[in-house]
């Protein structure tokens, strides 16, 4: 991915302690995912998928909602194949946890990443 093109008004800045603490938090969730990170996260994306992403972040770690499920807690329980594309369109992988969402007879679907890795992480979560 082409972040500069993706985020052409982001700008590096020096690590600080702050910096070292998010790092250090994104690493630990990686090696065991108990809970969302409450790392501040600048995600580009219509109201409507932000909504998503923030109900995606509230499922927990080791389990699973489907399309369905997620549409009915946003209070939208027809936009079922919108959150499936809000979804797809998320970049930010584990940090707003699509793989977490699953069909509605709990069959794996499409990931961006590849449905291998969706399985290998929802496995990765099951047995912490």
């Amino acid at each position: 991915m082409n972040y500069s093109a993706a985020y052409p008004a982001a700008r590096c800045l020096p690590a600080d302690a702050a910096f070292s603490l998010q790092i250090a938090e994104v690493i630990t969730s990686l090696n065991q995912p108990v809970a969302s990170l409450s790392l501040p996260l600048d995600i580009r994306g219509t109201a409507f998928q932000q909504q998503v992403w923030q109900a995606l972040r509230a499922i927990p770690a080791g389990e699973t909602r489907s399309y369905q499920q997620v549409a009915q807690s946003m209070g939208n329980p027809q936009a079922v194949r919108a959150v499936a594309s809000a979804c797809a369109a998320n970049r930010l992988a584990i940090l707003v946890p699509c793989h977490r969402v699953v069909r509605g007879d709990g069959s794996l679907s499409g990931y961006r990443w590849g449905v291998a890795r969706k399985a290998a992480l929802l496995q990765r979560e099951k047995e912490r």
